[in-house]
């Protein structure tokens, strides 16, 4: 199997040599392409002198993790390589993960995507390991800030995986399309897998393939941008994919949850970044009219499926809406999730 591996970057002067240092270092024999959004830090210049062997994808501007990996994937595809893999600039992977995310990928044609352990630097918890999709129209990093007790020690189908350290079938994405660039960043990687779930694809977890991430190195350089960009993007992912059958029992959750989020975004002074979000997916969901047409008639799984995948509760993160959700069980007497 011809593999790459594409790494964004976008000024990750300080972590790039540590990134790179684990790909070159790989047991699975790879192509490295590094997609450069406009970097003026000197990490671009940095790379062209000490990695001759990466590959790089010379972006003038910041296209955010969807446009930057998709330049990446591009050029990937362009060499008839057989899987990509995503990997951030502020990760670490072990020796093994490509390998393994390989293997996992190899045992069955319809697995379209591989993903593994990431792990938090720090603290050495769980980072994410895989992205689940609550029937609240809520994504979430399954295990996050856990400690590894070998709760997820199982190979196993799951909903959807991170983009941050995840391998992706290049025949997949030549058939679903790449990442939405319209979410510019976050959830993006939701977004692709939910495509490829609908379109007959499956999503594999490894356990055995491992990286070590620094969450959030990138996105708090720029303030409001979290908060921008998850008003923005739920929404978009909720209307592409969700199937009609579920989408009144999807959509008053999301509905509230979203609205909670406003209030709670103005509450902290991040109002206007939450505004600015809302409007500009609500805006976008008129463009996205198509898209959903086209995704949904090209759906090769069952409603049911789907629904089967979802998580049928909040996300455990989700605190303040499951206090609101506790204060209208005991209103009505109804414990419905």
């Amino acid at each position: 199997m011809k593999l790459a591996v594409v790494v964004p970057n976008w000024n990750g002067l300080g972590s790039i040599e540590a990134c790179l240092d684990s790909l070159v270092e790989q047991s699975s024999k790879c192509i490295i392409i590094m997609a450069d959004n406009g970097s003026s830090d000197g990490s671009l210049e940095l790379v062209q002198k000490k990695y001759p062997r990466v590959l790089l994808v010379k972006n003038t501007k910041n296209l955010g993790f969807a446009g930057g990996v998709n330049s990446g994937i591009k050029k990937a595809i362009e060499l008839k390589m057989d899987a990509v893999a995503l990997f951030n600039n502020d990760a670490v992977a072990h020796r093994e993960w490509l390998e393994n995310l390989a293997r996992a990928l190899e045992i069955d044609k319809k697995i379209g995507i591989t993903t593994g352990k990431l792990m938090v630097k720090s603290s050495g918890n769980f980072d994410s390991t895989c992205e689940a999709y609550a029937v609240w129209g809520l994504p979430y990093p399954r295990g996050r800030g856990d400690k590894d007790k070998g709760q997820y020690d199982k190979s196993e189908e799951v909903f959807a995986a991170s983009g941050g350290a995840s391998l992706y079938r290049a025949k997949m994405l030549e058939e679903i399309g790449l990442f939405d660039e319209d979410f510019f960043a976050y959830y993006e990687d939701v977004d692709i897998s939910f495509r490829a779930q609908l379109a007959g694809w499956k999503v594999m977890y490894e356990p055995a393939a491992v990286a070590y991430h620094q969450i959030g190195a990138t996105s708090s350089k720029i303030k409001g941008f979290t908060t921008y960009q998850t008003m923005k993007n739920l929404q978009l992912l909720w209307y592409k994919n969700m199937p009609k059958k579920y989408m009144y029992k999807t959509g008053w959750r999301f509905l509230v949850a979203h609205t909670l989020f406003l209030f709670r975004a103005i509450s902290r002074g991040q109002g206007i970044s939450a505004i600015k979000g809302d409007l500009v997916g609500s805006w976008l969901l008129v463009k996205k009219r198509g898209e959903r047409k086209k995704i949904q008639a090209s759906k090769k799984v069952s409603d049911e499926y789907v629904w089967s995948m979802m998580t049928h509760d909040l996300p455990p993160n989700a605190k303040a809406l499951r206090s609101l959700r506790r204060k209208w069980w005991k209103i009505t007497g109804n414990k419905h999730k």
